[in-house]
């Protein structure tokens, strides 16, 4: 009995030892990455259960909100940053970042099949796109008919007296899509001429927005006849049995990059390097590629339903470097000009 009790204890000791042995080991290949994004709620599952089946080792913790509050909370932290990495976010809110020496330049693997437009463009890009996001119109088909309205087919369309407090558009300085619309109107109208446009757009705008989505998800419940939002939330509205159009206006939509970048701090993770090599990943690429039609580089898959069949064409020309140079100058103007029409924060 002496010796059985013995071996009993012996036993549970190496069992003790063996969990301990294993909890060390699952924590040693467990490592936790944060990251910040700017992408839609309801595309980062799909994403991460990609991800998760291809790097099971790794405990994603996201951040997620609009680019503007994004870019701030970046911004913010500067001193002391905590995200890891950042994943779709606007390229031109990570110029900002590069600028303020906050971004670790780093090379994807699988950076030479990336459009030369879709990257930085240093030999070791400080931010590498994944996919471009458009302006477009979400329009609710039953209210505009409703209450008399003609189908807006440009942005000129928008400042029809017809429309005064009947339009919501985003709020520049905490929206990407926001910021990439009015970037657009002064690049291809020329600065004088956009203001302008911009004062007697103001006219009809019933509500400024946080996000860009919420302009289109207004229109889809019939709280607005005409969201300015982008694209994809559009779609999106409609998949859920909503009377949304989206329309493209006829001489371009506005757009960004959704771009990643390697935030610089004292420890790089490493697996914040696979992170990024994730991100331009050919499995991926084909996911963002559904509903999406301009990726990084060719994901192999059909332009989604309802986007012209050439949506590169229906891209206004961008100068990022001047939306970047010029950001914070226009946010002043613009929300001295209007802020008063923006959703409390």
């Amino acid at each position: 009995m002496k010796s059985f009790g013995k071996n009993f204890v012996s036993w549970i000791g190496s069992v003790v030892v063996f969990s301990m042995l294993m909890c060390i080991s699952s924590t040693a290949w467990s490592e936790e990455l944060l990251v910040y994004t700017a992408l839609e709620d309801d595309e980062i599952p799909g994403y991460l259960e990609l991800f998760k089946k291809e790097h099971a080792g790794i405990d994603i913790k996201i951040v997620r909100d609009s680019t503007g509050i994004i870019t701030a909370k970046l911004l913010a932290e500067k001193d002391n940053p905590r995200a890891d990495v950042v994943w779709g976010t606007a390229a031109t809110s990570l110029m900002l970042c590069n600028q303020a020496g906050m971004v670790q330049p780093y090379a994807p693997k699988g950076l030479e099949k990336v459009r030369p437009k879709m990257r930085d463009k240093a030999a070791t890009p400080a931010w590498v796109g994944i996919k471009a996001w458009m302006t477009g119109f979400c329009v609710n088909t039953i209210e505009l008919e409703s209450l008399g309205l003609p189908m807006p087919a440009d942005y000129e369309d928008l400042t029809n007296p017809a429309f005064a407090d009947q339009l919501a558009m985003p709020n520049p300085a905490s929206s990407g899509t926001g910021f990439l619309t009015v970037s657009a109107i002064l690049q291809s109208m020329g600065e004088e001429k956009g203001w302008d446009y911009l004062d007697r757009l103001h006219k009809n705008i019933a509500r400024y927005t946080h996000s860009g989505s919420k302009p289109c998800k207004l229109a889809g419940a019939g709280e607005v006849p005409v969201g300015i939002s982008f694209a994809y939330r559009g779609f999106m509205q409609k998949k859920k049995g909503e009377p949304v159009i989206t329309v493209f206006p006829k001489s371009g939509s506005g757009w960004d990059v959704e771009a990643n970048c390697l935030i610089k701090k004292d420890t790089i993770k490493s697996s914040a390097k696979l992170f990024l090599d994730w991100a331009i990943s050919e499995s991926i690429m084909k996911e963002y590629g559904k509903v999406y039609p301009v990726t990084a580089y060719d994901s192999g898959q059909p332009v989604p339903d309802g986007f012209p069949a050439n949506p590169e064409e229906q891209l206004v020309e961008n100068d990022f470097d001047w939306a970047a140079k010029n950001r914070v100058r226009i946010l002043a103007e613009w929300s001295k000009r209007y802020d008063v029409k923006s959703d409390p924060k």
